[in-house]
């Protein structure tokens, strides 16, 4: 099955589990206005009892899982099929996120899983280090978050997103950069995207704004700025 395209810059929605059933789905349709009105991508998880509605009612969204494992058909009770979730229209997911790591083994080997199926995947690391050691995976898209930041609100340094940008770009020039954590505002999506990195996105920082909705519409417009300033192609 062929993957999902993603252009760049493009912006990452990640409720996590602090929102799910109707709140889920009025930031979902909040989502979808906000990528149809800028002609921007858009990657948005949800839980998997979610997704179906996501995908069904969003097409302008990349529906994307927060997590998937190498299982192949047969035995696996309570684990997550990469077949089931590309039969169901999923089109990406995350990988070895702080909440919810994985050994190298594992993450390598469900990375190939998804390579089969077709799903994107985004894997998450921690220090340059670490991001250079994921890259040989050659992900299709790399989070560089610092997870002493995750849900902070404080964004990371100039430095640390250049220099994780350019580790992993010069191990896997085709692996996308997300820059993570910490990012709040539409001043931090800008940023981002200035820095080098091919996208940008929250959490606690959308879904715990005193009013989710018009802090998405912060992020798509900053995210469109960005784009004209530093996507001249676009």
């Amino acid at each position: 099955m062929e993957k999902a395209t993603l252009r760049s810059p493009f912006l990452v929605v990640n409720p996590k589990s602090y929102t799910y059933g109707e709140d889920l789905r009025k930031l979902a349709q909040r989502a979808e206005e906000l990528a149809a009105k800028y002609d921007l991508d858009c990657l948005f998880t949800a839980q998997f009892i979610d997704l179906p509605w996501v995908i069904e009612n969003c097409p302008h969204l990349t529906p994307c899982a927060q997590n998937m494992e190498s299982l192949k058909p047969g035995r696996g009770m309570g684990h997550i099929l990469p077949e089931a979730l590309a039969a169901a229209g999923v089109k990406a997911t995350f990988l070895n996120h702080a909440e919810n790591p994985k050994t190298v083994h594992e993450l390598a080997a469900t990375i190939a899983r998804a390579n089969e199926v077709g799903i994107l995947t985004c894997v998450c690391a921690d220090s340059v280090e670490e991001a250079q050691i994921i890259a040989e995976l050659h992900p299709d898209i790399i989070t560089c978050e610092l997870t002493s930041l995750i849900g902070t609100g404080q964004v990371a340094g100039e430095d640390y997103m250049r220099s994780s940008t350019e580790a992993v770009r010069a191990v896997s020039p085709s692996t996308k950069v997300l820059q993570a954590a910490g990012i709040h505002s539409g001043q931090n999506v800008y940023d981002a995207i200035r820095l080098g990195a091919d996208a940008t996105g929250g959490t606690s920082g959308i879904v715990c704004a005193d009013d989710p909705l018009a802090k998405l519409d912060e992020m798509f417009e900053a995210l469109d700025r960005a784009r004209t300033d530093f996507y001249k192609e676009a």
